[in-house]
């Protein structure tokens, strides 16, 4: 069964994120946060099951006509796509708060030009008031960081850049 104070949590991230909709199920119990406008809260008894998460599917955008479209230099996307290509991106598992250190008075993880192994953690993710340190997963060079400090982040959202070994 859930708590009220996690659910009133999920309801909170949902609500910051663009994530529109969130289905968990866990311990027999069923919870769906779906967000079309407002959120609705659904939890029911069910048979037990781990716990997923299910995001939603974005809504297709309708193609901008041709004539209202300005042509875009297209040097600057190649060079940037060049730059980025061999590179290994380490994703968020989950929506939750990224650190980049283990409390705020101490230093970061790990900084642009550290190496990493595959067990180097490189940041806690806080998701419902659970710290969940995230590994590199890749051997290799952090060649950028794509988030800030104490920022929101969504299931799937890149947060570091690895030159792989």
């Amino acid at each position: 069964m859930f708590k009220l104070s996690e659910i009133k949590e999920l309801i909170k991230l949902v609500d910051q994120t663009s994530v529109q909709e969130l289905e968990i199920e866990n311990e027999g119990a069923r919870l769906a946060i779906r967000k079309p406008g407002r959120t609705e809260v659904v939890n029911v008894q069910t048979a037990p099951a781990p716990a997923t998460y299910v995001p939603a599917a974005a809504p297709a955008a309708a193609p901008a006509p041709a004539a209202a479209a300005a042509p875009a230099p297209a040097e600057a996307p190649k060079k940037e796509a060049d730059d980025r290509e061999g590179l290994h991106a380490i994703v968020s598992p989950m929506v939750g708060t990224f650190y980049r250190a283990p409390s705020p008075d101490a230093p970061s993880f790990v900084n642009k030009g550290d190496k990493v192994t595959e067990k180097t953690v490189v940041c806690i993710l806080e998701a419902m008031k659970l710290m969940n340190p995230l590994e590199a997963e890749v051997r290799g060079e952090i060649v950028d960081i794509l988030v800030e400090n104490g920022q929101l982040v969504e299931f799937g959202q890149p947060l570091f850049l690895v030159k792989p070994e």
